[in-house]
């Protein structure tokens, strides 16, 4: 019997967010908006959008003996995460420095902080978390060798699923046990490195060969291409207003690992988790942007 739908094995940060009428270029300076502080993180984002569309979600991630530290906890505890696997110490908490132009397009620069002191030994420590998931999910906003233990610590049957983003070439390991590898045009690009194809076909087809047992590529406006060993799927894109794209992606992922988990197949999971991409963009922020189950069925 598992306890937890999905374990999240990430990063936690605080997002500074400023809105601004266009990004700046090199060497200028822009006027924006007040500062806005959310809770973020690829790896608590997931956690938050799994737990409020009612999945059982835990994280393991490690943040700063500070505020900013503090407001994760909060964000978490409320969404209904189980906090049990947050370590606290090592280094400042981890922050993202965002701005958002008028289309709701984002850039993003990140300070990892005590993200990077999650470390492999934090991972086997955790084993009590591991044995009671049916998903395990995880991003690159923490040390790679870290996101290779998780993968060694993997319980027997639990499913394992990653965004590599950032993006970075992934040992051969990591990519075997990736049940789907989820990635985006950029990411793509850098995990295929040479090989990279024309389109999402080529891509698919290439980052299969690499060893996934299956892949989903997000196209933003455009849907989603899902693949694995039946072939391939295109996902329709649900056609909204966008406001902010900031933690899009993690709605994307933590919904699609939450619906796998529960048997579905990729290209129905895929199409759900679209849907919840979808209502997280109409919002500000990234947490408090993530919809529920009621909100994804009404939309």
């Amino acid at each position: 019997m598992h306890g937890y739908d999905l374990l999240v094995v990430g990063s936690a940060n605080a997002d500074l967010v400023i809105g601004v009428d266009r990004r700046p270029a090199a060497g200028e300076t822009v006027l924006g908006s007040d500062l806005a502080v959310h809770p973020g993180g690829k790896g608590a984002n997931q956690a938050v959008a799994a737990a409020r569309l009612g999945a059982r979600t835990a994280l393991l991630a490690r943040v700063g003996d500070d505020a900013h530290g503090r407001l994760l906890d909060d964000s978490l505890r409320a969404a209904g995460v189980d906090t049990a696997g947050i370590l606290t110490g090592g280094a400042p908490t981890g922050v993202a420095l965002i701005t958002v132009d008028p289309s709701g397009d984002n850039s993003i620069v990140v300070s990892p902080g005590a993200n990077s002191r999650l470390a492999p030994a934090d991972v086997r420590a955790a084993g009590s978390l591991f044995r009671a998931a049916r998903v395990v999910s995880a991003q690159l906003e923490i040390p790679l060798e870290t996101v290779v233990e998780t993968v060694r610590n993997l319980a027997p049957g639990s499913r394992f699923v990653l965004n590599p983003s950032p993006p970075l070439p992934l040992p051969a390991e990591v990519l075997a046990a990736c049940d789907p590898l989820i990635v985006n045009e950029h990411e793509a690009r850098v995990v295929l490195g040479d090989l990279a194809g024309a389109g999402p076909e080529d891509w698919a087809r290439g980052l299969l060969a690499l060893g996934p047992r299956s892949v989903v590529v997000t196209l933003g406006a455009h849907g989603a291409l899902v693949a694995d060993a039946d072939g391939t799927a295109r996902i329709a894109a649900v056609q909204v207003t966008a406001v902010d794209t900031t933690g899009a992606g993690d709605a994307f992922t933590a919904a699609l690992a939450w619906r796998l988990g529960l048997g579905e197949p990729l290209p129905v999971a895929a199409a759900y988790a679209a849907r919840v991409g979808a209502a997280a963009v109409t919002k500000e922020g990234a947490q408090v942007s993530f919809p529920t189950a009621e909100e994804v069925g009404a939309l």
